[in-house]
């Protein structure tokens, strides 16, 4: 059985979905971004006390299939941004479709209606936080590449559509250089 959570985005919320689960008395698991497979029957009642568990730490199961499928979208796009080795050389509606095998027109709608915001521009957000995450260490020239953008220069006029700031503004606004130690 796979169990899709809400707002279970960081190692803390894995360990304490772990922790109610083994609570309930289901120890066959793997814990993932989001999600939970249960290897081993669960019962009516395991699965109501779990519930709860979740709603305490500001959790909650995700049942609705519209909500099902957004999440799923969003699981996939988070892989999409934070795997550079996979190399997205490809038309991300294309490969959504396929990876979850349904209609694209379809899934845009779901996602837009319960994000309020269409699955591109929620994808250049996300990769536009991406660069300013690693923008004071990393090359942007390598980020460019690792994000699937045609070239540097696409790159800086997503930023700057984005943001409001080039890239290089916003490095020198945000990335303090340490001062070098004297011997």
């Amino acid at each position: 059985m796979n169990l899709l959570i809400k707002n279970m985005s960081c190692l803390s919320c894995r360990i304490v979905v772990k922790y109610e689960l083994e609570k309930v008395g289901i120890t066959k698991i793997v814990v993932g971004f989001g999600q939970v497979e249960v290897l081993e029957p669960m019962s009516a009642l395991q699965l109501e006390n779990f519930k709860l568990a979740l709603l305490s730490a500001e959790m909650e199961l995700i049942e609705d299939p519209k909500s099902i499928l957004v999440k799923k979208i969003l699981m996939v796009i988070f892989d999409m941004i934070n795997s550079p080795d996979k190399g997205f050389k490809f038309n991300f509606s294309h490969y959504l479709s396929a990876k979850l095998n349904m209609d694209y027109t379809y899934m845009a709608n779901v996602f837009s209606e319960s994000q309020g915001i269409t699955i591109e521009k929620f994808i250049i957000q996300h990769k536009i936080d991406k660069v300013k995450q690693r923008i004071c260490f990393d090359d942007l020239t390598q980020l460019s590449f690792e994000l699937n953008y045609s070239s540097l220069a696409h790159l800086s006029a997503q930023f700057k559509k984005v943001t409001g700031i080039t890239p290089s503004q916003y490095k020198q606004l945000n990335c303090k250089v340490a001062p070098a130690l004297t011997v």
